[in-house]
């Protein structure tokens, strides 16, 4: 059975799946997941041992599916975080995985006995797969937006991401929101994931409740059960993102806005106080669905998926006829 090697790699861990043919989904579905597994990164280690790592799992992902599905996977998808250079395979810069300038498209290639490699950006791949099988299908303009530790964003046009110029477009987390507010390791003061990310949530509250061990999924239950402090916080946190997503769709026009990442998971604890934020700072501007993404933390792994069968796609299609019949 045709499949190829989806990767997500993570700050800690590795998701990864065989993933079968998009054509052989329900119309409009998600691909056919054949084989799921976990595995850490090894960071602990250094760098080399991150990069041995995921050598070694996509080689073991290869060997798995030549001896249960009948042949080798036709192509891998790779997501990384930090800074990545597509076009070129290179994963250039992860502050979380200790790595620069890494050719990981050629390692895997090489390891893997030349079969082709697509290299994305974690949250861009992830903003893939919710705008083509998730809670953006359909939207022909879409903007995901997972709040985790920090903040991202993936730019979602017909069914591509947009990376930019530069591979940067849809880094939401660091539009200044607050200026001269709370300094961000970027360089800036008052971006908007020092106020509106889980993490500046978690830190928010914990110091609002006096619990050190306090994080934003307390906050959110603090919120439901009336907690006139847990309000504050939250209500700040919503203020701030409604802020920063009022300027994103102010630039881009999105027909769906799709919210993931962990504060996404008080659902409509967050859900009904941010429309209403983004609401009313609209005037001109036409307001998006604004939902929660659906796919969950399998969106980057699914992604990688999709970029493998778009890498394939795309090179069938530059193929001369003479050498398809041939082969």
């Amino acid at each position: 059975m045709r499949h190829v090697i989806a990767l997500d790699v993570g700050g800690t861990g590795m998701k990864a799946a065989l993933v079968g043919a998009v054509d052989a989904a329900p119309s409009g579905g998600t691909p056919p997941v054949l084989h799921r597994a976990r595995r850490a990164t090894g960071r602990e280690h250094g760098p080399d041992s991150v990069v041995e790592s995921i050598l070694a799992f996509a080689a073991d992902l290869r060997a798995h599916g030549e001896r249960h599905f009948g042949e080798p996977a036709a192509a891998v998808g790779v997501a990384v975080p930090g800074i990545v250079d597509a076009d070129r395979g290179i994963a250039a810069y992860s502050a979380n995985l200790g790595w620069r300038d890494v050719p990981l498209r050629d390692l895997l290639s090489e390891r893997l006995d030349g079969i082709p490699v697509a290299l994305g950006h974690d949250v861009r791949t992830g903003g893939l797969a919710e705008g083509r099988i998730g809670a953006g299908q359909g939207a022909d303009r879409f903007l995901f937006v997972p709040l985790g530790t920090g903040i991202a964003g993936a730019i979602g046009i017909d069914g591509r991401v947009e990376a930019g110029a530069h591979g940067f477009a849809g880094e939401i987390g660091h539009i200044v929101v607050r200026p001269g507010g709370t300094p961000c390791p970027c360089g800036q003061r008052g971006c908007l994931e020092r106020f509106a990310s889980a993490a500046a949530v978690s830190e928010a509250w914990a110091e609002a409740s006096g619990d050190p061990e306090a994080d934003a999924a307390d906050c959110a239950k603090a919120v439901e059960a009336g907690d006139p402090r847990a309000l504050v916080v939250w209500q700040e946190a919503v203020d701030a993102l409604a802020d920063g997503l009022v300027t994103a769709l102010t630039l881009l026009d999105p027909r769906t806005l799709i919210i993931g990442g962990g504060l996404a998971e008080a659902g409509e604890t967050l859900f009904t106080p941010l429309r209403a934020a983004v609401e009313r700072r609209v005037t001109f501007q036409k307001l998006p669905s604004i939902v929660p993404a659906a796919l969950g933390d399998t969106a980057g792994c699914l992604g990688a998926g999709l970029l493998a069968w778009d890498l394939l796609s795309t090179l069938s299609a530059s193929t001369p006829a003479s050498e398809v019949t041939t082969r």
